[in-house]
């Protein structure tokens, strides 16, 4: 079965990234204290953006599942991301959101339906998340998902929560 895209929650919705994104991305990923537990945990610069909307672009086409756009059903605005990744720790699922929109539990409604979507249509067994060791948020939203910790490991030049989800059988 084939993953059909948008996913719909409550609130938001995931797409895959295009090209005319990249500036609201930009917004985001230029933030630095949006990206304090991101990647290297530092802002980006415009052209690392673009780089980044073609490389989930890419990833989409090679693997049916990338790191979406997540916009606001309400007004159409993107306000972040959410989405899965295939990387050297397995099946990655991962999220950013702009800080206007913290706190509001849009980060476990996109984290859910990325697990709905892998666990679902896409068929995988197991999930892999990383999270900066300083960001205990992230970890709650990932632990109400099911997710259990698996110890520390080093990542984008950090210390790493790694916490697993299996496919309950």
């Amino acid at each position: 079965m084939a993953l059909e895209l948008p996913l719909y929650g409550d609130r938001i919705l995931l797409r895959p990234f295009d090209g005319a994104d990249i500036p609201a991305a930009h917004r985001l990923y230029g933030d630095a204290e949006v990206m304090r537990y991101v990647g290297t945990g530092l802002p980006v610069t415009p052209a690392v953006t673009a780089q980044m909307v073609a490389d989930y672009r890419r990833h989409q086409r090679e693997h049916g599942f990338a790191f979406w756009a997540m916009l606001d059903r309400a007004s159409g605005d993107l306000i972040g991301d959410a989405g899965l990744e295939r990387t050297g720790q397995g099946t990655e699922l991962g999220y950013t959101l702009g800080k206007a929109w913290w706190g509001r539990g849009l980060a476990t409604e996109a984290a859910l339906l990325c697990v709905d979507a892998a666990f679902g249509p896409l068929g995988l067994s197991r999930l892999v998340a990383l999270v900066d060791a300083e960001n205990p948020v992230s970890v709650r939203v990932l632990t109400k998902l099911g997710f259990t910790a698996d110890g520390i490991v080093p990542a984008y030049g950090r210390p790493h929560r790694r916490l697993l989800l299996e496919q309950p059988r």
